[in-house]
């Protein structure tokens, strides 16, 4: 089997109606991790195109034919409020948290509504220490950001992803995307990816330096991030999934004021492939041993690397 991301779109049209309803997917073709639908790979949430609730419901029983005349292992939807609309019967329910911020009061407002030492004080000791802010999308900027992309996921223990993708990144989205990088004396400490889609800047990556934590670099930049989403008239910042046993990082986002809610992935499984593991989300005994050995990787051989594993991750 050969790999490849093919865009397709399931959609639901009455008989002799108009297009009505729809969802979205990448088909992966993949060795390693199995022919599958996802909606859509490497995005937090992706909702169906749809009138109804209902719609969703037909739909789905529509994907369930697919599974099997495609000979796909399975079909996976990333929806938020999956659970309480009763999405999850479909399927096997994998949770995640999203945060958003509502920027539409008053920056005053939104900093007081920050936890007063975990965030606001982490912005007012950038501020005075002098860290100097960049954004744009120039390749000055982006080897700064993955320079510090690769060791933050080395400590994480996972790959990175290529450099290859951020640049495809920027052709797609242009202007949208930004790079945010925080400096001081001219050593990049911290560094964030935004996209902007209409009224709403996602944080999508970021990364920093740990012998410069106490700078307050990500704060610095988030901070930076919201102030120029409130001048652009932006209505929200999403800042993204959490995995349920990611505690740190939950509360780091609960400190910003944000609103929590729940994301669900709905994964509809082949029958004949039941029992078989093909999640990326998952680890086994066989990735963690991989994950130890990626941290003691060489940055030279990472990114190579890379570029042959994601085309396997969805």
């Amino acid at each position: 089997m050969t790999y490849g991301f093919e865009p397709v779109v399931y959609t639901q049209t009455p008989p002799g109606g108009e297009l009505r309803d729809g969802v979205p997917f990448c088909r992966v073709n993949s060795w390693l991790t199995g022919k599958r639908l996802v909606s859509l790979p490497f995005s937090d949430h992706c909702n169906p195109l749809v009138a109804t609730p209902r719609a969703v419901d037909e739909l789905i029983s529509g994907l369930g034919r697919a599974i099997s005349t495609e000979d796909l292992r399975y079909v996976e939807l990333r929806l938020p409020q999956a659970v309480e609309s009763g999405l999850a019967r479909f399927g096997s329910a994998f949770p995640y948290v999203l945060h958003v911020l509502d920027l539409t009061p008053s920056l005053e407002t939104l900093f007081r509504n920050f936890h007063k030492s975990s965030t606001q004080r982490k912005i007012q000791r950038a501020e005075r220490s002098g860290l100097i802010h960049q954004t744009g999308r120039s390749e000055a900027l982006l080897n700064q950001f993955y320079h510090l992309l690769v060791e933050t996921r080395r400590r994480h223990r996972v790959p990175p992803q290529p450099k290859a993708w951020f640049r495809n990144l920027m052709a797609c989205f242009r202007e949208a995307l930004q790079i945010r990088v925080a400096s001081q004396d001219g050593q990049p400490v911290a560094a964030i990816l935004t996209l902007r889609h209409r009224d709403t800047l996602v944080y999508k990556y970021g990364c920093s330096n740990p012998r410069y934590r106490s700078l307050g670099g990500t704060h610095f930049l988030f901070w930076k991030a919201i102030r120029e989403a409130k001048r652009d008239g932006l209505r929200f910042f999403d800042l993204g999934r959490s995995a349920v046993d990611h505690q740190g990082l939950i509360t780091f986002k609960d400190r910003w004021g944000s609103a929590r809610m729940p994301l669900t992935y709905i994964r509809v499984v082949n029958a004949k492939y039941a029992g078989a593991n093909y999640s990326t989300d998952a680890p086994g005994w066989g990735q963690h041993l991989a994950g130890r050995a990626l941290s003691y990787l060489p940055a030279c051989i990472l990114d190579p690397l890379a570029r042959v594993i994601y085309r396997h991750a969805a």
